[in-house]
């Protein structure tokens, strides 16, 4: 029975020296920059707090509110340095509000090492009222008063937040319609503007503008060669509707033979294709009689082939001469 005495005692005397040593190295104070606070503003609570660098313990500080009616606006951080000796000191601000006057004593601040709780000192904060001018009239709320509304005020609030852009999206659509539609009738008019130039008369066009240019005369037979061939071909596309800027003079000649409208004339266009083949692949010089010949050959051709009047067409019987009979042959053709 002694012996439990002894080892009970031991135990409760190390226990209350571990306590005297964590007091003895541990120390824990707050304080205030001033006792009193005016009701709404904000005043700092100082945390000092030294302990053992080796220490493991936990600065316990509340969230909300040191008592009933003084709240922790905000906890700023901790700074913790070195004071040596296997020491440091640990330094924290609390900002207070109240918004209730009177006198109020401080929770206090808690530090806890494994089972020993340290506590702070408890402080008492003075919260002054705010001074209110007695002479100052106090007017209650104002009732709800009509006031003047405008068409806005009466439109949804998408239109009253969006309403110049969806105007703008209008005007653009509009202006956008209104020019397709437009354009798309200037294009209508220009195509019932075109002019079909009949095949008959395009070719004699060109002819006239091919003999006013004088390519002979500049040595550029080869051009006008191509330029003539060219124009007779485009007059057999139009007039008969034979591809003949695909094919070749022989292919040109056997369509012309099987054709009853091209059949009498055929010869001038043989004159034509003959001496140009010469020209462009021979390369041969032609004389000047020649080119003059070839040409007169050309226009002969076409006015031979012409289509005839519709009341000439209509009245178009067994002795009608045909285009090739009535049209009288040029001197250079009979050369």
């Amino acid at each position: 029975m002694t012996r439990h005495i002894r080892i009970l005692f031991a135990i409760l005397t190390l226990s209350i020296a571990s306590a005297t040593t964590v007091s003895a190295q541990t120390s824990l104070k707050v304080s205030l920059d001033s006792a009193y606070l005016l009701m709404g503003k904000a005043t700092p609570l100082h945390i000092e707090l030294i302990t053992a660098s080796s220490a493991d313990g936990q600065l316990l500080v509340p969230k909300d509110t040191l008592c009933d009616k003084v709240e922790i606006l905000k906890a700023l951080e901790a700074d913790t340095s070195d004071i040596h000796n296997g020491r440091i000191q640990i330094d924290q601000q609390l900002l207070l509000q109240s918004f209730d006057s009177g006198t109020y004593v401080l929770n206090p601040i808690r530090y806890v090492q494994g089972n020993e709780t340290i506590a702070s000192n408890r402080l008492v904060l003075k919260v002054m009222p705010v001074p209110v001018d007695t002479l100052t009239t106090i007017h209650d709320y104002a009732d709800v008063q009509d006031v003047d509304r405008r068409f806005v005020d009466y439109l949804p609030d998408f239109l009253v937040d969006y309403g110049l852009w969806i105007l703008a999206l209008i005007i653009v659509l509009g202006a956008g319609y209104y020019l397709y539609r437009r354009l798309s009738r200037k294009g209508v008019e220009t195509k019932e503007k075109v002019i079909v130039i009949p095949p008959y008369e395009l070719a004699i066009q060109e002819l006239d503008s091919l003999r006013s240019d004088k390519l002979c005369e500049q040595g550029r037979e080869r051009e006008f060669y191509t330029r003539l061939t060219d124009i007779l071909r485009q007059y057999l596309q139009g007039r008969f509707g034979i591809n003949a800027m695909e094919m070749t003079s022989t292919q040109i000649r056997h369509m012309l033979q099987t054709n009853e409208e091209t059949r009498l004339s055929k010869r001038n266009m043989d004159q034509v294709l003959e001496t140009a083949d010469f020209v462009k692949f021979a390369k041969v010089r032609p004389l000047p009689e020649d080119n003059t010949r070839s040409f007169n050959s050309a226009i002969q051709f076409v006015e031979d082939t012409k289509p005839l009047p519709p009341a000439q067409a209509d009245d178009d019987t067994d002795e009608t001469p045909t285009a090739s009979q009535a049209t009288t042959t040029t001197p250079e053709t009979e050369k």
